[in-house]
């Protein structure tokens, strides 16, 4: 037997952190390990003649450091909320009561995160959780921006506005360093290389990929997302509005999060549509008693569904408050001819969850753990559920004896 594995000042190494593969059972076996209740501040008392509130106050946007250490929540309170996802303790809320917070995202160090803002002007800042100070502003904008992807591989990050155009930036400079203009409001998304990006256009229902070396030239792929299926449902169909959009680990797919019932999941290479999820509410409207309107509109969507880190399974969120999964790794194969009339594989969910009182309008899984975080009113991490399994253990002993 070899000696065990040894460090240069001679002690025995620590040996590698446990990783369990996620499986259907133990996507089914997820529960609310920790529930913060107080995780928004409650919406104070309106002024007479001031317009109504629509009911308790939401968080709008979660984001994970790279190692899944920690979380950070934002929310229309004007905060930022930081959690241990290791110990489940919230470790610090910092304010922003002058400029608003939207759309969190860590760079590539766990102390600083680049924020949209929701009042004041539409600079995007760099900001230090550590001590809660300012690091850089990058104007450019003109309009709110709704979408912020930060490169998975340099300081890079990118920014899609409603003034109708993307920004590239880098973290070093406060002047963006590339521009797109484009004829409707913009979402946008990095692959896992960081060598390509995906920009969804709304209204032309238009995702066009980009090279990130030379994204002044045109899209080398367009792809058009047109749902055959919702002539089904009624004529002329009621159209797509994409929130988000998020390539899978092997950049072999793209996840388009959509304001209505239904999330997509298309081919990246050729742009073939191959599923269809079902089974959630879409978060279109703010309460599930609004009625709907008769144009399709982002509403609180965009950050309620996302990949796991293997990209086996989908989280969603949902104006009902439920968590749903699915199973997508058995995804059918297209190629050639992309046929618009081809209808996708219509995938009901794994499982779901039972969330929160409200809308679930964050859920995001934890890049390095086995854990789900989601956020409404509320913020919850979900945990696989080990006493079931201790059950089953004890059923086995007793069938042997």
């Amino acid at each position: 037997m070899p000696p065990p594995p040894t460090t240069s000042n001679g002690n025995a190494a620590a040996p590698p952190p446990a990783t369990i593969p996620l499986s259907n059972t133990l996507m089914t076996k997820l529960k609310p390990a920790k529930i913060f209740k107080g995780a928004v501040e409650s919406t104070p008392p309106s002024t007479p003649g001031a317009r109504p509130h629509q009911g308790p106050r939401h968080i709008t946007a979660i984001t994970f450091d790279d190692r899944g250490d920690q979380v950070l929540t934002a929310a229309e309170d004007e905060t930022f909320r930081l959690y241990s996802c290791k110990t489940g303790k919230h470790l610090k809320t910092l304010y922003s009561k002058k400029y608003g917070v939207d759309l969190p995202r860590f760079t590539h160090r766990h102390t600083t995160v680049v924020h949209a803002s929701t009042k004041e002007d539409d600079t995007i800042r760099y900001h230090s959780l550590h001590d809660n100070k300012y690091l850089q502003y990058f104007k450019g904008h003109s309009g709110r921006v709704v979408s912020l992807e930060v490169s998975p591989i340099d300081d890079g990050f990118m920014s899609g506005s409603v003034d109708k155009t993307v920004r590239l930036w880098d973290l070093r400079a406060p002047t963006c360093r590339g521009l797109l203009n484009l004829p409707a409001s913009p979402i946008v998304a990095y692959d896992s290389s960081g060598l390509v990006f995906a920009v969804g256009v709304n209204h032309y229902s238009r995702i066009l990929l980009y090279d990130q070396a030379n994204y002044d030239k045109d899209p080398f792929l367009t792809i058009t997302l047109e749902d055959p299926t919702l002539t089904l449902v009624s004529y002329p169909p009621r159209p797509i509005y994409m929130t988000s959009l998020s390539f899978s680990s092997n950049a072999k797919y793209i996840l388009v999060g959509c304001s209505g019932d239904a999330h997509y999941i298309l081919d990246a290479f050729e742009g073939h549509l191959l599923a269809k999820l079902e089974g959630h509410v879409g978060l279109e409207r703010r309460r599930i008693d609004a009625p709907q309107t008769i144009d399709p509109s982002k509403g609180n969507s965009g950050e309620e569904v996302s990949w796991t880190p293997d990209s086996k399974y989908v989280v969603s969120g949902s104006l009902n408050g439920k968590i749903i999964i699915w199973d997508v790794q058995n995804l059918p194969v297209r190629s050639g001819v992309v046929d618009l009339k081809a209808h996708p594989t219509r995938l009901q969910p794994l499982t779901t969850l039972d969330g929160h009182p409200g809308p679930s309008r964050c859920v995001r899984f934890n890049p390095r753990l086995a854990m789900i975080v989601s956020a409404g009113a509320e913020l919850a991490f979900w945990l696989p559920d080990q006493s079931a399994d201790n059950e089953e253990i004890a059923k086995e002993l007793l069938r042997k004896k």
